[in-house]
């Protein structure tokens, strides 16, 4: 939506915001008649007050022959898998590891290499693509004089005198961009200027390439808000089909039996989660990590962000484990450990911002009297509001479906990180629920798997236990949303609460303080982000852009704009939202509920929060 502002500033806690008339007039609220009903056109996120943009993860993938395509040859030609092949060949490690990765390189008769970079001459680069690579080995794209990036080398090597390139697919859509506009420099100035603007649109996540709104999108006469930014989606995402597929043809990828894809996919590839299982942890990071080359002014800074980020999650996921055990889900010690490197990062979602004019141009004014502590204060509590409407989304207008076998139905592995997500008492229900849904029961007895594949295969096919099917399995195997301790809760409205709550965190080995606090809904905060807005990031899959994507923004801008008038008429306030972790786990079970399928859910008859006791007061059929 805008440009990240880098400025840090530290300012002091104030916790007595005043939620007053004067600060409605401040804002612009409006009354129809004194004393009356809000004009709701008035209120923050309003039709014309508010700005959208997004961000889309994609899916790549590499066609070609074995001998042709980057990832088998990287791993073949690895110090790593030599020195597997002479530990297994001495029997210091076991065959089963070599045995299982040379399945992998072997067994692949599609011919489909999931994440695989691309590799062609570096003849192949025009004068332009040359100029924006050369730039983007920079280790400091505001410093050239500090030379290039240390970890230059993996991008080059040689072959037959001649000098290659190996790059992931989204740095490819760059080039191509790149390559695409050069003989418009002179044939066609604005075309040429618009084209470099957008190269910074094609960016990265973790591993999957990312690409961001081209332009701030606001309704349009006729259109609304979600109509308008699924539009700028699609042609987003058709010029990236379009750039690949030249730079398929241009670059030689085709001639060369390499072609790449790309498309819309919520979950990590299959065959990678089977790789992920024969190799190292940082031997999965050296493959599939993005080396973040564009988008950023410190690229291998980010790059070891990344790092960090699976590092943290393997462990974190190790962790879980043990919490399942003070749950009591796990009750012996016979469990399946999960592995060491997580996949769960090479998940791809969409994210929608949305941002207020009104609000943002406050804050621009150190004068207007609308600060950083009104915005964290409203912020936190919009948030709060928000979170209790998301299972409208789950299932409806995005989904990840996935069905689980029984053999995967290890609590272990089956519940991901939904122990730092919920509190004992909710992810013990869950369970309970989930196991029921899924039959995993015989003759009356619940079922779970015993651990050695081969048996809990014929355990499944002898008693026809068949496992269970999911809405949104990216909600369950991935860290959206953590859940806060309780002296440090995320969404108090008080300044610097997501950084006392990263340090206990990252003091129970569950999180990093370098990280970003992984929440469902975000506050994007002015000093941040140069808007002051929300971003959404429980998307995982729309199935169509207009049908689905656009009524889902419409729908979250509703929510937005309900909020506030919740607010502002003083129906809601953080006291009715408790700051707790079981009150936050008691609200967002009903997410993760949802994203499995589970019918029912539980409320305490005692709860604290209001707020939820309001809402059920309305569907009819509740039991108690």
């Amino acid at each position: 939506m805008s440009k990240t502002n880098n400025r840090i500033v530290q300012y002091p806690v104030i916790t007595d915001i005043k939620l007053n008339k004067e600060l409605w007039d401040t804002l612009g609220i409006q009354r129809k008649r004194p004393g009356r009903e809000i004009n709701v056109t008035s209120l923050p996120f309003a039709p014309e007050d508010i700005t959208t943009g997004s961000e889309s993860e994609m899916q790549t993938v590499v066609i070609g022959e074995r001998s042709n395509v980057d990832l088998p040859i990287f791993i073949e030609q690895s110090n790593y898998l030599s020195n597997i092949r002479r530990r297994a060949k001495s029997g210091d490690t076991s065959e089963k590891i070599m045995t299982d990765l040379e399945a992998y390189l072997n067994s692949n008769p599609e011919g489909i290499w999931e994440n695989s970079w691309v590799r062609f001459s570096l003849n192949k680069l025009g004068t332009l693509a040359n100029q924006i690579l050369r730039y983007d080995l920079l280790a400091d794209k505001k410093s050239p004089e500090k030379g290039n990036r240390n970890d230059t080398d993996i991008f080059f090597y040689q072959e037959n005198s001649e000098d290659f390139i190996r790059v992931p697919i989204s740095y490819l859509l760059k080039l191509s961009l790149a390559q695409a506009i050069e003989p418009l420099r002179f044939a066609n100035h604005l075309i040429f200027k618009t084209g470099l603007k957008m190269m910074d649109k094609f960016l990265n996540d973790n591993t999957s390439p990312e690409t961001s709104s081209f332009y701030v999108v606001s309704a349009e006469s006729g259109n609304s808000i979600g109509e308008t930014a699924a539009k700028e989606m699609a042609i987003r995402y058709l010029l990236g089909q379009v750039l690949l597929m030249y730079a398929n043809r241009k670059f030689c990828l085709q001639e060369n039996g390499q072609e790449a894809l790309m498309f819309f996919s919520p979950h990590p590839p299959v065959r990678q989660k089977f790789l992920s299982n024969c190799i190292s942890d940082s031997f999965y990071r050296e493959i599939f990590m993005n080396p973040c080359l564009s988008g950023w002014d410190e690229g291998e800074k980010k790059y070891e962000y990344m790092h960090l980020c699976h590092r943290v999650l393997s462990r974190s996921q190790f962790n879980a484990v043990l919490k399942l055990r003070e749950a009591g889900i796990i009750t012996n010690n016979l469990v399946s450990l999960p592995n060491l490197s997580n996949i769960s990062l090479a998940n791809n979602g969409t994210h929608v911002s949305m941002g207020s004019r009104k609000l943002s141009l406050l804050l621009s004014d150190t004068s207007s009297g609308y600060t950083r502590h009104h915005e964290k204060y409203l912020g936190d509590l919009v948030v709060k509001i928000v979170e209790h409407f998301l299972p409208l989304f789950v299932g409806t207008y995005t989904a990840a479906p996935y069905r689980m076998g029984f053999e995967d139905f290890h609590p272990e592995k089956a519940l991901g990180f939904l122990p730092h997500e919920l509190d004992y008492t909710h992810l013990r229900m869950l369970w309970r629920r989930w196991q029921k849904k899924a039959n995993l029961n015989v003759l009356g007895y619940p079922l779970t798997p015993f651990g050695p594949h081969v048996i809990d295969q014929a355990i499944s096919s002898l008693f026809m236990l068949k496992g269970d099917f999911m809405h949104d399995f990216r909600l369950i195997d991935y860290l959206v949303c953590i859940l806060s301790t309780d002296k440090s809760p995320a969404l108090n409205g008080e300044l610097n609460n997501c950084h006392y709550l990263k340090k206990d965190l990252a003091d129970l080995g569950v999180f990093d303080t370098k990280m970003s606090l992984y929440l469902f809904d975000k506050l994007r905060e002015y000093d941040n982000m140069g808007f002051s807005g929300f971003e959404g990031r429980h998307y995982s899959l729309f199935e169509s852009f207009i049908a689905d994507m656009a009524q889902a923004i419409n729908l979250q801008n509703l929510i937005y704009l309900l909020a506030f008038k919740y607010i502002v008429t003083g129906q809601i306030s953080h006291k009715d939202i408790p700051d707790n972790p079981f009150v936050e786990s008691e609200r967002r079970q009903i997410i993760f509920g949802s994203a499995i399928g589970i019918p029912t859910f539980f409320v305490h008859r005692e709860t604290t929060n209001s707020f939820l006791k309001r809402i059920l007061e309305k569907p009819k059929g509740l039991r108690s």
